[in-house]
């Protein structure tokens, strides 16, 4: 397990770091939710429900793909061991990014959650970036991040609702072809297809987001999101994006700045929805943000801050997955 110190304050001697194993990620969506739920109880805000299917496959993914960097912290209890916080960071090549870290309400202000990020943390020697997402309503975690380094840089606004106006959207550029990952994959010769589009989207990945990611990639098409690959008249690989039947957008990544609309009209045409949409818009994107207000998506609740300790990505070309996921 890597980090960066293991010196504890006096509170927390008597709990134990490990890694976090599967059975425990159930109990760790318990804590992320009635964590949450503490600070938005206490501002009037409403409750995250009670639904751990999409959380729980995050975290399974997070813990398969990172597992030294998913860490429980425990105590002795009568009924055996009791988890008080968790906290995971996934590594994907020169950038760390922290995805979660949570403590029971009841744990809170003793020291845990920075035992806890310590124990995320790589060692000082590791030559990258440090990142994460944070909510704009709790500056103790942010100023947590911020002593490494890791201090609020963009904000990410989280659109939400029915495209009422697709017309705000523009058109795709004359000559530039929208391609399903799927049509790809399946042409001839067996395989090569699913090769060419994972190539080309781990060199769209370097070039804007600092850092390929193919196993978060497998994850989105496991999650149910269609992906596209956009190409110019030459044939150039100009973009990709995905969305899904559960009316998420995302991630997109255009190699021009000015395709991001017009890609994110296109994904939510191409993609039925069961319900609203919903698209992590970053700060930086200059138009995006007015044209989702434009067709119709509201600004849903506070703004989340896009965290980092030196630049990693050009977020005016890049919509994220998700705050746990860059």
């Amino acid at each position: 397990m890597t980090g960066r110190s293991t010196s504890l304050p006096v509170a927390l001697v008597g709990i134990t770091f490990r890694s976090a194993r599967p059975e425990d990620l159930p109990e760790c969506g318990v804590i992320w939710r009635d964590s949450i739920n503490d600070y938005l109880g206490r501002l009037s805000c409403p409750l995250v429900p009670e639904e751990y299917g999409p959380l729980g496959r995050l975290h399974a993914h997070t813990q398969a793909t990172d597992p030294d960097r998913f860490v429980v912290a425990t105590v002795r209890s009568e009924g055996g061991e009791r988890i008080l916080g968790f906290g995971s960071a996934v590594e994907r090549g020169r950038l760390w990014f922290l995805s979660m870290l949570f403590i029971r309400p009841d744990a809170q202000g003793q020291g845990l959650g920075r035992a806890i990020l310590e124990r995320l943390l790589p060692a000082p020697t590791f030559d990258g970036v440090l990142a994460t997402a944070v909510d704009s309503l709790q500056p103790i975690s942010t100023a947590l991040y911020a002593r490494y380094g890791i201090a609020p840089r963009m904000p990410i606004l989280d659109r939400r609702g029915e495209v009422s106006r697709p017309e705000a959207f523009p058109d795709l550029p004359s000559g530039v072809v929208a391609i399903p990952f799927e049509s790809i994959a399946d042409g001839p010769p067996a395989g090569a297809g699913h090769r060419a589009v994972a190539e080309q989207v781990d060199t769209l990945d370097r070039e804007v987001l600092g850092a390929e990611h193919p196993q978060d990639h497998r994850f989105l098409r496991t999650e149910g999101r269609d992906g596209f690959l956009y190409r110019g008249p030459d044939g150039a690989v100009l973009g990709y994006g995905y969305a899904g039947e559960v009316g998420r957008v995302g991630p997109i990544a255009v190699r021009d700045p000015a395709l991001l609309e017009a890609v994110t009209g296109h994904l939510i045409a191409a993609v039925p929805a069961r319900g609203a949409r919903a698209v992590w818009a970053p700060g930086a994107a200059p138009n995006l943000v007015p044209t989702l207000l434009a067709a119709g998506l509201r600004i849903d609740e506070f703004p989340l801050l896009l965290c980092w300790d030196s630049p990693f990505a050009d977020f005016t070309r890049y919509v994220p997955i998700s705050p746990a996921l860059p």
